[in-house]
This record gives structure tokens, C-alpha cells and sequence, in this order.
């Protein structure tokens, strides 16, 4: 595994739908910038979850968590992902590269149906901390294994409280 606990997270830089270029580097929140990673357009369950996670974002952004979305896909199909599924909030980055995928230890997959890109990245959730150290992530290789929202909206506000060390580090 390339990513460790406590230890400084990989560069990640993307472009944004509605203009700009978004960098971890960059990013200054209050407790964290949290990181979801989605297969892209042709995934239902993205959809939803990402849903769930526009309608979140004010509960996210009071406990002080910088949030933005991703996927490997192209400049059109993250806008037209942005736009159908109503995200009208969300940050959403797009045209993240195989490499850097797998410096944040993603699975890659190969497109096996109609409408998939010839490959993409499963889905992700990362925390980083302000001094840009991973904090904590899931990774999945499937899009069904993904922490509920609820669960990090709590997992956030205990953390802001107590302010925990990251586990996982040995």
C-alpha cells in the first residue's frame, strides 16, 4: 500500500466542471477535505450517492470539511453527470489519471459494459487533515462498499471533538 496513515497524502490535482483547476495542496479547511472518488457516469450507484452527499454538503461544510467529488472521467461526461444527477452544490472534478489513481491506491477497472469508459476508477473516500496527512480512507473495488454519509457526519463531528489519532498506521 502506497498510502499510510499519518503520513502525507499524494499530490492530487484536478479540474473542476464549473472552471478552474482544484489541488489538495490548495485546499485550507477547518478539520478536513474529504475526497470521494466515483466510477463516473454510467455508474446508478454514483448517482445516488453522490445525491446523498449534495444534500449533506451544508452538515459536512459546518463541521468544517472541504468536500469535493471526482472521477476519471472526461470534461463532458462529469458535466453532464453534474447537471442529470442535480448537483447543483458539489464540487465535481474530473480527468483524474490512471497514476494518480493508483498513488491513492484505487482499483482500476476495464469496461465489461456498454456506456463504461474503457477503464475507471472504483470508488473512494479519503480524510485529510489541514496539514494534508491521510487521515482515513475506504477504498473499494466494487461501487456497493461505500462508507454511509451518516456514518462520516458522526465520525466527523467525534473527531472535531476529540481529536483522535489516525488508527492503522503500523
Amino acid at each position: 500500500m502506497a498510502l499510510n496513515p499519518r503520513q502525507p497524502a499524494p499530490a492530487l490535482e484536478v479540474k473542476i466542471v464549473d472552471g478552474g483547476t482544484w489541488s489538495l495542496r490548495d485546499s485550507k479547511p477547518k478539520s478536513f477535505t474529504m475526497i470521494v472518488v466515483y466510477r463516473g457516469l454510467h455508474c446508478p450507484i454514483c448517482k445516488t450517492y453522490l445525491g446523498d452527499l449534495e444534500v449533506k454538503l451544508p452538515q459536512f461544510e459546518k463541521g468544517g470539511v472541504d468536500v469535493i467529488a471526482l472521477s476519471a472521467d472526461s470534461q463532458d461526461r462529469a458535466a453532464k453527470a453534474k447537471a442529470e444527477w442535480g448537483l447543483n452544490s458539489l464540487r465535481i472534478g474530473y480527468g483524474l489519471p490512471t497514476s494518480v489513481a493508483r498513488e491513492w491506491d484505487l482499483f482500476i477497472s476495464r469496461a465489461v459494459r456498454d456506456g463504461e469508459p474503457t477503464e475507471f476508477t472504483e470508488p473512494g473516500l479519503f480524510l485529510v487533515k489541514p496539514d494534508a496527512t491521510l487521515f482515513t480512507a475506504s477504498i473499494a473495488n466494487t461501487p456497493w462498499a461505500r462508507p454511509p454519509l451518516d456514518h462520516m457526519l458522526r465520525a466527523v463531528g467525534y473527531f472535531n471533538e476529540r481529536s483522535p489519532l489516525a488508527r492503522g498506521e503500523a
